[in-house]
């Protein structure tokens, strides 16, 4: 699990513009002009963002007064009187991931800079939203009292859950999403019980768009990312935007049917997609077996000592995995397809490579020269990153998308 994932900043940056009734965009183009370029001056900001030089130092004023760009002094180049510049401050506001997953929290703290200033993972219990607000009111006093500087402020709470979204019971392999939660307003309660701004997101979407922003998908402006939760998801990164569907469900494809390569078809319920490739089902494999499989570190081990049941898993999981795959690429044309969650990265890389041979699809061409799936990089906490990424990005990206984001190595 990477434990420090990279700063994720900006490229073809929009420009600002002039007129004051676009002055909340103009703060926004600063502010992601500051963090792709690095320190800056007054006059070069200007020129990059083409906004007029009163604009720009007024609006550079109030985001020191609030504390979101720090002075740094002045650069020695030249002739005349060096240009004060000013960056992104890592300590100004900050916002919080949390990930609602089935039997843990995972919760990060990230500050402007897109940092890692805390995280934390937490078994819970129940997941009805009278065990689980109290829940994350604590999760979030924590992991914000964890940083030596206080109090923290929060630029807004981003959380994360299972879907699908109001369809309770939808799926086929238990209690992969949320009971009791079908006619929530989720982010109204979140928010009360919190105390804070609180964005609601899908947990494959968001996986995607911490894997963009932090991960493998740095690299990648289309990807689809296949997430393990305790069912199976998909999130979607078109030109550098998470696709999420008329009603927050796209890529729900643990529900589809899918015939296997080299297995029976099995059709309805029986034979959806999660019910073989899922981390449920490898975990009622073990179970069955006597074997014990709740935590991360008991499937790593596991693999480590070359057991037969996951590696039957492995090998079955691949097989309703690679029609998937070139399924996706079909009719997506993704750059790459990447898979990641709450697996050991060993694992992931053992069934990418039972993947193959991959049936042909249009992802099949002589010139492609990366692989057509790769492994993500954010380990456990990539719906968490990609939770604190949603209040980050309503205030700090000029538009509420994605498309200007990605990554510098």
């Amino acid at each position: 699990m990477s434990k420090n994932p990279k700063r994720p900043v900006s490229v073809g940056l929009p420009i600002g513009s002039n007129p004051g009734r676009n002055r909340s965009h103009n703060r926004r183009v600063v502010l992601d002009m500051v963090r792709a370029h690095g320190p800056l001056g007054r006059t070069e900001i200007a020129r990059r963002a083409q906004l007029t030089a009163q604009a720009v130092t007024n609006i550079v004023d109030e985001l020191v007064g609030e504390q979101m760009l720090v002075e740094l002094g002045r650069l020695r180049s030249g002739r005349g009187q060096p240009p004060l510049q000013f960056a992104i401050n890592p300590d100004g506001p900050m916002t919080v991931g949390v990930e609602i997953a089935t039997d843990h929290i995972v919760a990060v703290l990230i500050d402007l800079s897109g940092q890692v200033r805390g995280q934390s993972i937490r078994p819970i219990t129940a997941t009805d939203p009278a065990h689980v607000l109290p829940e994350l009111k604590r999760t979030v006093r924590s992991i914000c009292s964890s940083v030596k500087r206080e109090p923290v402020r929060l630029l807004g709470v981003g959380v994360v859950m299972p879907g699908p979204f109001e369809v309770e019971g939808m799926s086929s392999v238990g209690p992969a999403t949320l009971p009791g939660w079908t006619g929530v307003d989720v982010g109204a309660l979140a928010s009360k019980a919190i105390g804070e701004a609180v964005v609601i997101e899908n947990d494959a979407t968001a996986a995607a768009v911490g894997e963009r922003l932090y991960g493998a998908g740095r690299d990648h402006a289309s990807f689809c990312f296949v997430y393990f939760g305790v069912g199976l998801g998909l999130g979607l990164i078109h030109e550098g935007r998470p696709l999420r569907g008329a009603c927050g469900n796209a890529g729900e494809i643990g529900h589809l049917g899918v015939t296997p390569r080299n297995r029976p078809a099995l059709y309805g319920a029986d034979g959806a997609l999660e019910r073989f490739a899922s981390l449920y089902a490898l975990r009622e494999r073990l179970n069955a077996a006597g074997l014990h499989g709740a935590t991360i570190e008991d499937l790593q081990r596991l693999h480590e000592q070359g057991n037969a049941v996951l590696a039957a898993w492995i090998a079955e999981a691949a097989d309703y995995l690679a029609p998937t795959v070139a399924t996706l690429e079909n009719l997506l044309d993704p750059e790459t397809i990447i898979f990641g969650g709450a697996l050991p990265d060993s694992i992931i890389d053992a069934l990418i490579a039972a993947l193959e041979p991959l049936p042909v699809s249009v992802a099949t061409r002589r010139t492609r020269t990366s692989p057509r799936v790769i492994r993500g990089q954010t380990g456990q906490l990539t719906a968490a990153l990609g939770a604190a990424a949603l209040p980050l990005l309503e205030t700090i990206t000029p538009r509420l998308h994605l498309g200007s984001l990605a990554a510098a190595e």
